[in-house]
């Protein structure tokens, strides 16, 4: 218990000084009259036209999506990179096998979305 006691702490700091916080900025806030311009969003002085939130293409999520699935491959290459020559002096090629699979079954991945049009912005 006595290894957990600065977290507490620290926690119980935290705590107090957001209800500080708020509680200070209650207390001394201004309140003023609301009114329906004071409760409209600022949008550079133009009166707000239209909904809130604007549509977006299900295209927009799947290009999204495929970028975090490319952008992981070179998250998990770089670790491959550093320890290669280290790796393949005590253990053999299998390493340069693994990773050759790993892009051969993104390039694979690849290929399919190119194929179904995922990529192509002019649908």
């Amino acid at each position: 218990m006595k290894e957990y006691l600065p977290i507490f702490l620290q926690v119980i700091v935290a705590i107090g000084f957001a209800a500080a916080a708020l509680i200070f900025s209650v207390i001394l806030g201004k309140s003023a009259k609301r009114n329906k311009a004071k409760d409209s969003a600022y949008e550079c002085g133009m009166p707000a036209v239209g909904e809130a939130q604007p549509r977006f293409s299900v295209k927009f999520y799947l290009v999204a999506m495929l970028f975090i699935l490319f952008d992981i491959e070179i998250v998990f290459m770089y670790p491959w990179a550093v320890i290669y020559r280290e790796y393949i002096a005590h253990h053999g090629a299998d390493i340069f096998w693994y990773m050759l699979s790993f892009v051969a079954v993104l390039t694979v991945g690849y290929v399919y979305a190119i194929m179904k049009g995922a990529l192509d912005w002019k649908r």
